[in-house]
């Protein structure tokens, strides 16, 4: 069974990493993570400069977007004089002229694409209509632009609408498209790679509104041109409110904290970043990952209590976890939650099993043995509690001693057979009573019964509930002998003797034949006591000690201290007198 529960762990983490299942909690993780690392473990990016159109802009310039050639030939020529490595437009560039609109509008955008390209690479944004097909835009900006000069402003969003890798294979075929952000890292000498944006290294961006740009250019503001923009790569795009944003794992504008649905133009300066860094995140394969669910699913095979199992879990899950954040930070995706659930299928899964086996031994027990001790004894052992070792451990508890008067002369008319069924009838009730008020009974003597209140199952009152189990006894002897005079049966009588005392406890006997008593003057007190009952008179006498403890002595009738055989003078008192 053990090794049939392995395989059907081991089969859970194979259909775990083999179905998508895991891949949605996997990539939330992966969010908590990059949000975790800029939190608490900021690292640097290459910086990339933002250059945004903001409401501001938008404010100030009383044109459409559409028609903005003269704003964005400034700004070309501006980035002309400020030397930049590189110039991203995430701007999408209209798809027909208006020269007929204004005679010469198209030349002045299509002078400054030329002049800029010329002094450093440009890339200038494409994008797809609703039915994603390539949306156009004017051939002579593309021209201008050259070989190498656009790309789709475009990057991969996952089923939760999360934007967390870059890869230019974007046609549904699979194959590759230019991207705005991988013709950049072209242009700038690199091989754009494939993987997750590194969301966890770089500041919060920053953006230098356009209409800042173009008063340094105005103003002739060279050195403020070069000390924002010479030698990095810079990218323009809307920060407006309200217009191209897509959902990020982590907030990335400065300006609106923690605010995860991020202007487009961020999402690319990020990739940017990534590629321009340590690279794109790559995901660990498959096999790696079924290989930790494989070392996973061996912990079924340990046995454990249910307590050490969820400090297990806890453990395993919190060091996955470790593991897996540092291996982010080192450039490396390793997807955990599979393996995780692997660790509480197992763990979980082998606790119940032994949580099944362990209550079948239970019921095992109690039905072998539940008739040679007492429920409280039987509890004790089936808790863990009661070692089986010899010895016994010290307790205050009140010993009964009960037998049955003139039984031998009884029993001298019996057959054996009658005998046994006689005692076994009246030893049915009795130790119901016993059991029924806390009592265990510890052994059989002929006729006689052995009971100890007070161990193993510790009782508010022992005194006072051997004491109520002793008159219960007497209750059922009073009602034995009406239904036996009336059946034409001889009556019977008892006497019971209580003591209250230190006494050892535990297992007395061999190694291999061992009974639970209790040892101690207090049991051979009561032993003797007990005899006394057919001496004074009274079916119940109990010693001082057991009265002290009654919450009520005025049933009781003082006899004084009596002698007993073996040991000084004992104070009892007597109950019920015949």
């Amino acid at each position: 069974m053990t090794i049939a529960g392995l395989i059907c762990v081991m089969l859970v983490g194979v259909m775990l990493v083999a179905s998508p299942v895991a891949e949605p909690w996997d990539l939330k993780l992966l969010d908590m993570q990059f949000r975790l690392l800029r939190a608490q473990f900021p690292r640097a990016a290459p910086e990339v400069v933002v250059v945004g159109i903001d409401e501001a802009t938008v404010a100030q310039f009383y044109e459409p977007v559409t028609l903005w050639h003269p704003h964005l030939a400034k700004f070309l020529q501006a980035m002309t004089r400020a030397g930049p490595s590189a110039v991203g437009i995430d701007l999408v560039l209209p798809d027909r002229s208006f020269d007929r609109i204004v005679p010469g509008y198209d030349k002045t955008l299509i002078r400054g694409i030329v002049e800029a390209r010329r002094a450093f690479p440009l890339v200038l944004a494409l994008t797809i209509d609703p039915e994603e097909k390539p949306r156009p835009i004017h051939r002579p900006f593309v021209g201008a632009a050259g070989e190498g000069g656009t790309g789709f402003a475009l990057l991969p969003i996952d089923d939760d609408a999360v934007v967390r890798r870059v890869d230019e294979h974007l046609n549904k075929d699979g194959a590759a498209v230019p991207t705005l952000v991988g013709q950049l890292v072209r242009r700038l000498g690199a091989v754009p790679a494939a993987g997750y944006v590194d969301y966890s290294r770089g500041a919060p961006f920053e953006y230098v509104p356009l209409t800042r740009v173009l008063e340094w250019a105005e103003g002739a503001n060279q050195a403020e041109l070069e000390r924002t923009f010479k030698g990095k790569p810079v990218l323009l795009g809307v920060v407006l409110p309200f217009i191209d944003r897509q959902t990020l794992p982590v907030a990335l504008a400065a300006w609106e904290q923690d605010d995860r649905h991020t202007p487009g133009v961020l999402m690319h300066a990020q990739a940017l970043r990534t590629q321009l860094g340590h690279g794109p995140i790559e995901r660990v394969s498959w096999k790696i990952v079924l290989l930790i669910c494989v070392a996973a699913s061996l912990l079924w095979l340990v046995a454990m209590r249910a307590r050490t199992a969820l400090i297990t879990l806890i453990g395993a899950a919190a060091a996955l976890l470790l593991l897996s954040t540092w291996l982010l930070s080192a450039g490396s995706f390793v997807p955990v939650v599979a393996p995780i659930a692997v660790v509480f299928v197992a763990l979980g899964g082998r606790t119940a099993y032994e949580t099944i086996l362990q209550l079948r031994e239970r019921q095992r027990l109690r039905g072998a043995f539940s008739g040679y001790v007492s429920p409280p004894v039987m509890e004790e052992i089936l808790a863990g509690q009661l070692q089986p070792e010899l010895g016994g451990v010290n307790k205050f508890v009140c010993v009964m001693f009960s037998d049955i008067r003139g039984y031998t002369t009884r029993s001298e008319g019996m057959t054996p057979e009658a005998v046994i069924a006689f005692l076994n009838s009246y030893f049915e009730q009795v130790v119901q009573l016993i059991h029924a008020r806390g009592g265990s009974v510890v052994s059989f003597m002929g006729d006689g019964i052995m009971a100890v209140f007070g161990a193993p199952k510790p009782l508010p009152n022992p005194c006072a509930e051997a004491f109520a189990a002793a008159r219960d006894m007497l209750a059922y002897v009073r009602q034995f002998n009406a239904n036996a005079g009336a059946a034409g049966e001889k009556p019977i009588d008892i006497g019971i003797g209580l003591h209250f005392g230190d006494a050892l406890v535990g297992h007395v006997g061999s190694t291999m034949r061992h009974d639970y008593t209790a040892i101690g003057d207090v049991t051979n007190v009561a032993s003797r006591i007990e005899g006394l009952t057919k001496e004074v008179g009274y079916r119940l006498v109990c010693s001082n000690a057991v009265a002290a403890e009654l919450p009520d002595t005025g049933l009781l009738t003082a006899l004084g201290p009596m002698g007993i055989k073996g040991h000084t003078a004992v104070e009892v008192y007597g109950y019920d007198k015949i």
